[in-house]
């Protein structure tokens, strides 16, 4: 219901009842007839469900936060990743403006000055990304007629950046890795370079693995299990460790292993007692960064550069980060020839197309010839680095 009140000599206003019963006006009509048509028009708006409160848009960008943080249902560390956007970026900038003075083109001049500030476009775009679906939420809300951020359409020419081939590892290099890795290291974190690459598991699915999940058999054959509702180890941006879902619902899944991962499994799992498959060498629960700068990046790298260094590790496969073992292990089954659908199973992906989804299944052949293909990769790569102390246990 909305109506007109003459608020002052040649001044009136269109007061209404919202929802909740309370009454909002809209002042600043310089004639009662103006005043009159807004006020049809809210009614008609109303009538049609397609009504916003005006003082909605009042609602300044800091204020609405409030809201939408106790709403926000996401991960720990994504909404870490989230917080440092929006205290750093985009409450410097937005936090005092109007909801409903936001613009399209504001929006594009902010990001074109982020870009201008050495911020990569990948960067800048998920700055924007962030800021419209918090505008989304707003619109759903009624607090705005709609998100006004669009796709920028005009302006110089913006190519498609090529993607830079993740750097992956041949079985023979990943094999040389994990050898640095013992030695400047220790064996458990080896073990775990090794079981990343043959298995092609995240960082999180194997430091989250506990010994309940890892099934190891007397005739060398065995799997390991990511559980679905705590499989998977997260990290907070404040450094604080638990356990919890992998990253999707296809990440919960079973991982068949070789003969040689698995007697190498085996003889690791005798030279401690956590609860944990894979720990630091103190017997502590492991950190990616930790892990990257006191083990993986020594010895991908090499450390001929560090005069200091204790031990000298030449370089093997400069780059390679821990989730490029995973793409290794990809690459290395598509070189086999092992089906999509088998690779997907293994890697915890959903294929896109839905009718090879459904129809397509992994025949216990497949298996066995996955398995022969990932254990002749490891004989081939024994023979070529040759042998290690460490390795005699497989």
């Amino acid at each position: 219901m909305a109506w007109v009140e003459q608020s002052g000599s040649n001044h009136w206003r269109v007061r209404f009842r919202r929802d909740d019963g309370t009454i909002g006006s809209v002042p600043g009509f310089g004639s009662e007839k103006a005043a009159q048509d807004h006020a049809n028009d809210l009614e008609s708006d109303q009538r049609r469900g397609t009504w916003l409160d005006p003082t909605g848009g009042r609602t300044t960008v800091e204020e609405w936060l409030t809201d939408w943080w106790d709403a926000l249902d996401v991960d720990t560390r994504t909404e870490d990743n989230y917080r440092s956007i929006v205290r750093n970026h985009i409450v410097p900038h937005w936090g005092s403006t109007l909801l409903a003075d936001i613009t399209n083109l504001k929006v594009q001049a902010w990001a074109k000055q982020l870009r201008a500030g050495h911020l990569s476009p990948v960067t800048v775009a998920g700055f924007v990304k962030l800021f419209s679906q918090i505008l989304t939420d707003a619109a759903e809300d009624k607090l705005i007629i709609a998100n006004p951020i669009r796709p920028r359409r005009r302006g110089r020419r913006n190519h498609i950046a090529r993607i830079p081939e993740k750097v992956w590892a041949q079985p023979a290099e990943a094999l040389r890795i994990a050898d640095q890795v013992a030695a400047f290291y220790g064996p458990v974190g080896a073990v775990l370079v090794v079981t990343a690459g043959w298995t092609g598991a995240r960082w999180g699915e194997l430091t989250g693995l506990q010994r309940h999940n890892l099934h190891l058999f007397d005739d060398d054959t065995g799997f390991l299990i990511i559980d679905p509702q705590n499989g998977a180890l997260h990290e907070s941006a404040g450094g604080r460790l638990w356990l919890g879902p992998p990253k999707t619902d296809a990440s919960a899944r079973t991982i068949t292993l070789n003969p040689s991962l698995v007697r190498l499994l085996r003889a690791h799992l005798d030279h401690h007692v956590h609860p944990h498959v894979f720990t630091t060498p103190e017997g502590a629960l492991q950190r990616r960064s930790n892990f990257s700068k006191r083990a993986l990046r020594p010895a991908a790298d090499g450390n001929l550069n560090q005069p200091r260094a204790v031990l000298r590790l030449q370089p093997v496969k400069p780059g390679l980060t821990f989730h490029g073992l995973r793409h290794s292990h990809k690459t290395w089954m598509i070189a086999d020839t092992i089906p999509e659908i088998a690779q997907s199973l293994r890697l915890g992906h959903i294929l896109k197309d839905p009718v090879q989804r459904t129809y397509s299944h992994v025949a216990p052949e497949v298996t066995t010839r996955l398995l022969q293909c990932l254990q002749d990769r490891w004989d081939k790569a024994v023979v070529d680095v040759g042998d290690s102390t460490w390795r005699r246990m497989a």
